[in-house]
Parts: structure tokens; C-alpha cells; sequence
């Protein structure tokens, strides 16, 4: 809210002389002004920052104009600094790794890149293969390391998919030496697509906490982390439609993430027939039955490689894999639209039109 005041003519006070009426107008404008810093102070601050080519958009409440933009300008930085560090094709500490990988050496990388792949070898080992960020390899001959879609033309080689099958690259075959990567398996290349916006919204969350700002959302496109409330509400979210519009809203509790993985994005193109971008690491080829999977768990990273895994799932799989995860909240919509959802998913939904809807409880 921008506020402005009357400036005195040059040589005059910029205090009133002391009469009744203008002390009185002097304090009618002291306590506007009050006011209205009081009325900046509780209104949201947002701002628009980059990482991974997407748009980021952090929004604070009840903090001074001054303390967001410094924050806002700290995770610039540091998405700045995640963007060089992990980025699966474009040079860096990753694709450097990923060299190392090929020839059979080492490479020293940051504390983040050494989180990142143990919690996802755990990731992988709790989803059965189906999360799996070491199949770089299996994405680039795909096309799909690019950030223009669609891609348009064929797809690869089925022998191609084949081969690398053979290799069966897992992020388990990394070996950790403190800060040092190896592989003995020379096809596995990271890409930490699947975890990635996941992670930065959880460290985007904690550089904001650690300067005491208490209530604020980071959303990378509808997948977030929100920490406090809105003023006297929880922040609220839309969960989209996929192919466009929304399904319905959640109102994120206090400190929660969201995240939807969908295959109706991005996609490779081959005359009328239409790629996903997401893959089955077991299989080399895209996934098609479930159009989208939206998580709500306590951290972005685990909500975020959640909801790919059970893309890769499928409707076949998704309950058993909810369960094995112990993913409690989750929603998935199939190609035809029809929604599915956990018990304590259902509770949180609310839906803008009247969709049909299964429930089921991966957990009886």
C-alpha cells in the first residue's frame, strides 16, 4: 500500500503552528499514517524469482516491505546457486558428475548434491524403481532434456530403450565417500527432475524461517510448500485440472507441501501420437493411464518424487505404492478424469464441480 505525505514550502516547518484545529489534523494524520503502515505490515508481499526455468513465486505476510525484499533477494541466490549446481544438461556440478560417472572416477560435489542422492536411494528402494533419478540417460534419448515442448518427431529406437534397459542404471549403484560420487556403472546419469523443485522449496522455506519470517508460501507452478497462515486463514491452493482449469482447493495446515506430477505437459509429438515426458525406469517408455497424482506431505522433496512414482505406478499401482510410501493424502486422476483419492485426501478437497470420485484407503 503506497502512502504519501505534503511536503513543507521551503522555509516553512514541517510542524504545525500550535492552534487546536491544526493539532488536531496533525494527529488525525499521525494515526492514518499508523494505520497504514500497520495495514502495509499485515497485507501479503509478493515476488516472482527463477529457478530451473520455472517461475517461482514466494509470498510473505505480516512481514515489513524491507525484510521480504532482502529475503526475496537471499533465495534469488540461492536458486541462482541450485540452478548451476543441478542442473541435468546445461554445465555444471551435475553434469560433471555424470561425466565422472561415464568414465569410471570420482567427483567431489556440494552437500547438497550428496542429500539429495541419499534421500534418493531411499526414495527409490521405498517406490519398487519407480522413482528413479539416475535414468539421465533414458531422458536424453528421449529428447527430453530441453525446456521447449513438444518435441516433434519420432521416438527413440526400441533397441536403443532396449540397451540401456540392459544397463539398468539405479541411483543405488552410487557409491558415497563423504563428498566423493562413484559409479561402477557407467550408465547412470542423474536428474534430479523428480526432486528437484521438491528440495529448493524445502531449503526456500528454511532460509525464510531462519530469518524469522514465520508466514509464507514458495509455489513453483502450483507445487509448493507453505509454512504459518494468510493473516486469521490457512494459505489456500488450487489443485489443477489437467489438460487446464482446476479441480478444486486444499487449505495447507500450518506447514505442509503439495506437489502434482502430470503427463499432460510436456510431451513428444510424433505426427498424432503423443509422448509423455514422464518414463517408467522399468520399462524405458512413457506412462499414459494416470493424467496426474497430487501429494500433501510434510517436506517438498518426499511430496515431490512421491507424486512421480505414482505416475509411474499407474492405476494398477498406486494404492500398494501409497501404502508402501505411507503416503496417507493423495489424489490421482486418470485419463479419463475420473478422481480417486485416500481417505484423508477427500477430507481436504474441495471440489469445484461435481466429478465423479472414488475413495479408497490404501491402508485397510
Amino acid at each position: 500500500m503506497k502512502r504519501s505525505a505534503a511536503q513543507p514550502k521551503p522555509g516553512q516547518s514541517s510542524w504545525p503552528t500550535p492552534f487546536p484545529g491544526r493539532v488536531w489534523r496533525r494527529l488525525a494524520a499521525i494515526t492514518l499514517v499508523l494505520g497504514l503502515v500497520a495495514c502495509d505490515r499485515e497485507q501479503a508481499r509478493s515476488e516472482q524469482l527463477y529457478v530451473f526455468g520455472t517461475v517461482v513465486e514466494v509470498t510473505t505476510w505480516n512481514v515489513p516491505a524491507g525484510e521480504a525484499d532482502a529475503a526475496f533477494a537471499q533465495l534469488q541466490q540461492m536458486f541462482d546457486r541450485m540452478h548451476r549446481d543441478w542442473h541435468a544438461w546445461e554445465p555444471g556440478m551435475l553434469t560433471r558428475l555424470n561425466r565422472a560417472f561415464a568414465n569410471g572416477t570420482a567427483e567431489e560435489v556440494s552437500e547438497d548434491i550428496v542429500y539429495l542422492v541419499r534421500r534418493s536411494q531411499a526414495l527409490e528402494q521405498a517406490s519398487g524403481g519407480r522413482f528413479n533419478p539416475a535414468i539421465g540417460g533414458l531422458i536424453g534419448l528421449w529428447g527430453f532434456h530441453t525446456s521447449d515442448y513438444p518435441i516433434m518427431g519420432p521416438p527413440p529406437a526400441r533397441e536403443d530403450i532396449e540397451r540401456w534397459i540392459a544397463q539398468s542404471p539405479s541411483s543405488l549403484d552410487i557409491t558415497i565417500d563423504g563428498q566423493l560420487l562413484s559409479s561402477e556403472n557407467p550408465a547412470v546419469q542423474l536428474d534430479f527432475g523428480g526432486v528437484a523443485k521438491g528440495y529448493a522449496v524445502d531449503l526456500a522455506i528454511a532460509r525464510l524461517r531462519n530469518l524469522g519470517i514465520e508466514n509464507a508460501i514458495v509455489n513453483t507452478g502450483g507445487d509448493l510448500r507453505a509454512m504459518g497462515r494468510r493473516g486469521d486463514r490457512p494459505w489456500r491452493i488450487a489443485v489443477r485440472r489437467p489438460g487446464g482449469g482446476v479441480i478444486g482447493a486444499v487449505e495447507v495446515l500450518e506447514d505442509e507441501s503439495l506437489f502434482t506430477s502430470g503427463n499432460y505437459e510436456r510431451f513428444r509429438l510424433d505426427q498424432e501420437l503423443r509422448y509423455p515426458h514422464i518414463l517408467d525406469p522399468r520399462t524405458g517408455w512413457p506412462v499414459r493411464d494416470i493424467a496426474s497424482a497430487t501429494v500433501i506431505a510434510d517436506e517438498g522433496l518426499a511430496a515431490d518424487a512421491a507424486a512421480t512414482a505414482l505416475v509411474v505406478g499407474g492405476l494398477s499401482e498406486w494404492v500398494g505404492l501409497a501404502r508402501d510410501m505411507g503416503l496417507r493424502q493423495v489424489m490421482i486422476v486418470d485419463g479419463e478424469g475420473h478422481v480417486f483419492m485416500t481417505p484423508e485426501m477427500a477430507v481436504r478437497v474441495r471440489l469445484v464441480d461435481d466429478l465423479e470420485t472414488t475413495t479408497i484407503d490404501p491402508f485397510l
